[in-house]
């Protein structure tokens, strides 16, 4: 994705955001780019001085990424359960960051510990219970492979950190094509 792709999708999350927070009518973006088409997923977090405030996204997508993209933007400032008692209020947007992370398909690996911190993101599922983390969580977080995977297991799934290890757990990698911006820079 070159950067006038990527820029038009942060000035999507952008708008979609304003207006869900502000509940202002929400915009509908459309674009002519095969590349803003592509039916794949993304997720949309949202930050304010390095604190999260939201991240919400899809692994797959029958909608159209710049769509996608609206959709995600307004879940995460709006959705995200982790901020029901505390929402991202109109005052705050100009001190909002947001980061868009494009994804690659899902890849089953067999050896979890094959996944590249930073480079891959890992999505877990045992039965109904799943998480995920994105790629950066890695880099944010200074785990190891092994701490990234228990992680994940135990915060995100509501799984035992080792449940990575068990046949019947299924780990995916994912990579990411992140970037992101300063939404008064947008």
């Amino acid at each position: 994705m070159d950067n006038e792709q990527k820029n038009i999708l942060l000035k999507t999350a952008k708008q979609t955001i304003t207006a869900a927070v502000n509940e202002n009518k929400i915009p509908h973006p459309q674009s002519d780019d095969p590349q803003l088409n592509a039916l794949q997923g993304c997720f949309v977090t949202i930050k304010n001085a390095q604190q999260l405030r939201g991240c919400i996204g899809q692994f797959t997508s029958k909608t159209p990424l710049i769509k996608l993209i609206s959709e995600m933007a307004i879940a995460s400032s709006t959705r995200d359960p982790r901020f029901f008692d505390n929402p991202i209020t109109p005052n705050e947007l100009n001190y909002l960051t947001i980061e868009i992370s494009v994804l690659s398909p899902l890849q089953l690996t067999k050896n979890p510990l094959d996944l590249k911190l930073g480079t891959h993101g890992i999505f877990i599922q045992k039965g109904p219970l799943s998480g995920c983390f994105l790629p950066q969580v890695a880099t944010e977080t200074g785990w190891s492979k092994q701490q990234f995977l228990e992680n994940c297991c135990s915060h995100k799934a509501g799984l035992n950190p080792d449940a990575w290890k068990n046949p019947n757990t299924k780990v995916y990698l994912f990579t990411a094509d992140i970037f992101s911006k300063d939404f008064k820079d947008i």
